[in-house]
């Protein structure tokens, strides 16, 4: 976005097979969210996946990627960097208010040219939500270390792994007691809980392709259904059957 663009530019849409982006930036701010569907970023600061009551906030110039799970509808606000400065300069997801996405909707049908009084009141509004909203705590963050970055790495794009602590401690070259101290250290997750959560990241992923609850916890390690349906539910507040059923409020915080 130049200085000549609107300081706004957003847009909807939908599509009807998964789409993926690899790691990419924008010159602009991007708050990215979901009408259907269910959507995973990955950043240098952890991983997210969105239900449809949350937005991830991409702050200008920071490199993330994104990939969908079966067909969506989703929305995108564009935010100059100039009028970024008062918003959070870390990604984080964010809770979807309804006048946050009407707001977004009623942007997404602008033409672009300079605002008017009207447009600059609900320009604002939307800078007013993201620069008010409290971050998501539930996330997968990633280590910086380079041992166990190699091993969350590997974790996140295989969960089910069943490798124990003592062996990925070999595997990477360190100490069962340093890989453990460290885990917690850097991502405030022992290494046991980080796993859960990886775990259940991909666990919503498979349900929104419409795996049946039965195969995604054996897919993932878990020796039972009904013990992944109650750890399920203790982390988001609903059963995977509800969790992505329109009327479940909002993703649970852990």
């Amino acid at each position: 976005m130049g200085d000549a663009d609107p300081p706004l530019i957003a847009v909807a849409g939908r599509q009807s097979s998964p789409r993926e982006s690899g790691p990419h930036r924008h010159e602009a701010g991007q708050l990215l969210g979901m009408f259907s569907g269910l959507l995973t970023v990955r950043t240098d600061r952890g991983a997210w996946v969105l239900p449809t009551t949350r937005a991830v906030w991409i702050p200008p110039s920071h490199v993330h990627s994104a990939r969908s799970h079966g067909p969506f509808a989703g929305w995108a606000a564009y935010i100059s960097p100039k009028a970024c400065a008062a918003l959070p300069e870390q990604p984080r997801v964010i809770e979807v208010t309804g006048l946050l996405r009407e707001a977004v909707l009623n942007a997404a049908e602008w033409d672009l040219e300079p605002f008017q009084p009207r447009q600059r009141n609900v320009f604002a509004v939307i800078v007013d939500e993201i620069a008010g909203s409290c971050a998501d705590a539930f996330r997968l963050p990633m280590p910086s270390d380079a041992r166990l970055l190699r091993i969350a790495s590997v974790l996140a794009d295989q969960p089910a792994d069943p490798r124990t602590l003592d062996e990925w401690a070999e595997w990477a070259h360190a100490a069962p007691r340093t890989l453990s101290r460290r885990f917690v250290a850097e991502t405030g997750l022992t290494f046991t809980a980080w796993r859960q959560r990886a775990r259940l990241m991909r666990a919503l992923e498979l349900l929104a392709a419409g795996e049946p609850v039965t195969a995604v916890a054996l897919e993932l390690g878990y020796d039972n259904a009904s013990a992944f349906i109650a750890l399920f539910k203790r982390t988001f507040g609903a059963t995977p059957g509800r969790y992505l059923a329109a009327d479940v409020p909002q993703i649970g915080r852990a």
